[in-house]
């Protein structure tokens, strides 16, 4: 039977890093290589830390209660030493080592045990083909989760981790563009080999090709290791590359950090965090489901992301239900994804998106002209009201009966084709009537004179 165990390393939502006021932006997509530095991050000389960032111990706690963690009260930074170019101390502060006392401990998401969350610093970034070093990534606060080795599969494996990215990208705990890294611990106990650690898999596909390549290594005649060791996955070829034995954890020379304080927390900030935790994807699904009468399958796409949950929340209250749950996800994400845009990247006010659905709902937009109205909101929305005029629906007959006479008038030969039996004319010749009423005139009115003119 196969044992598999994972170290999650997420990078937590924060706009400092962990102990300087620097920004928490790093990434060839987000900034200049070594812009977002100071001597703390940077590690020189005699430069000394500050105290821990706030929000990340906060939001290290939301992740422990997620986790259905129990909460020490108190605990130690410790400096984590090895000599890597990407470490310009030399060491590594974390909340972790042999005599440490993780924030969280004992909890379960998902049917799998966590045998620890904590807190610590990530190294910066190394490029050991040209020996640069990024130094933006130094210093990012990073949460480490430990699991039980209670995976049997890699698809089990991954599952769970993407119900586990899911649920904290949601709830604005880790940063949702910087990914995640995965330390995988893999054993088979029934050959009695040793563990083995794939460290820093960066991709769900890539720990899954890891992990099936590794069990079936494993298996062969002469694989099973005989000591821990340390392997990476060379993404090219698809394999596991043997890079060095296992460290035990006195090759780290764990030590308490003298520059940084003892962490206590109070049990009112524990409970005041606790309460302040928005529900996870699953709590909002059924609370959709239940007061709102949503069906399964349009509640998860609303709670895929939490901006646009929250959105429908607002919008709910004040329309007809059924109307905001096809204009939020068919149409308002439509033109988000068209525009390649987040809804927290533009500004669309509540009251100006019920206003068009009650606007539709009292039939005085038509849906064509709404959704006109709608593109429009991109990047910041307006008052439908405000121009009622230029958008209104047409349903005056009389009205609609001119538009129609010089679309008969201008279009001969579409008429002449509908009477000899080709009935697609017929919708070019509606296609007519909107083009000349502005997407206004009221579709079903506009259809029935129609087909009396043209008998």
């Amino acid at each position: 039977m196969v044992k598999i165990g994972l170290e999650i390393h997420g990078y937590l939502n924060t706009k400092e890093k962990l102990f300087c006021n620097c920004k928490a932006i790093h990434g060839a997509k987000f900034s200049e290589p070594n812009t977002n530095i100071c001597p703390i991050c940077t590690g020189q000389p005699g430069a000394k830390p500050m105290l821990p960032n706030k929000n990340a111990i906060d939001k290290s706690i939301q992740i422990c209660l997620i986790l259905d963690c129990i909460i020490n009260p108190k605990f130690i930074w410790q400096r984590k030493h090895y000599n890597w170019p990407d470490l310009p101390k030399g060491y590594q502060n974390t909340i972790s080592g042999t005599y440490a006392i993780p924030i969280g401990e004992k909890g379960k998401f998902s049917g799998i045990n966590i045998t620890e969350a904590h807190l610590e610093e990530d190294p910066a970034s190394w490029n050991p083909q040209t020996g640069e070093i990024d130094y933006n990534k130094s210093g990012y606060p990073l949460i480490e989760i430990v699991t039980e080795p209670d995976f049997k599969n890699s698809e089990q494996v991954i599952e769970w981790l993407k119900q586990l990215i899911e649920t904290l990208k949601y709830m604005k705990i880790i940063n949702k563009n910087l990914g995640i890294k995965v330390d995988v611990n893999i054993s088979l106990p029934e050959l009695k080999g040793e563990r083995v650690e794939m460290k820093n898999i960066n991709s769900l596909k890539n720990i899954k090709t890891a992990l099936n390549y590794e069990i079936q290594r494993q298996k062969k005649p002469g694989e099973s290791p005989t000591i821990q060791e340390t392997r990476m996955f060379d993404e090219d070829k698809g394999i596991t590359i043997k890079m060095r034995t296992k460290e035990a954890s006195e090759d780290y020379r764990f030590i308490s950090e003298p520059d940084l304080p003892v962490i206590r927390l109070k049990k009112s900030r524990i409970e005041k965090i606790k309460k302040s935790l928005p529900e996870t994807p699953g709590e909002k699904i059924k609370k959709l489901i239940k007061k709102y009468k949503i069906e399964k399958k349009y509640a998860e796409i609303l709670t895929k992301k939490i901006e646009i949950v929250e959105f429908f929340e607002k919008i709910v209250e004040k329309t007809n239900p059924k109307l905001a749950v096809r204009w939020i996800t068919e149409e308002l994400l439509r033109i988000l994804n068209y525009s390649k845009k987040e809804i927290d990247d533009v500004e669309i006010k509540p009251e100006h998106f019920i206003e068009l659905l009650n606007l539709i709902e009292n039939k005085i937009l038509t849906e064509l002209k709404a959704k006109e109205i709608l593109n429009k909101f991109i990047p910041k929305s307006f008052s439908p009201k405000n121009e009622i005029k230029k958008y209104s629906k047409i349903s005056d007959e009389k009205e609609i009966e001119e538009i129609i006479k010089k679309v008969i008038k201008e279009n001969k030969k579409a008429v002449q084709d509908y009477k000899q039996g080709k009935k697609e004319s017929l919708n070019f010749l509606l296609g007519q009537v909107m083009r000349y009423s502005k997407k206004r005139a009221d579709y079903n009115i506009s259809k029935k004179i129609l087909e009396k003119f043209l008998k």
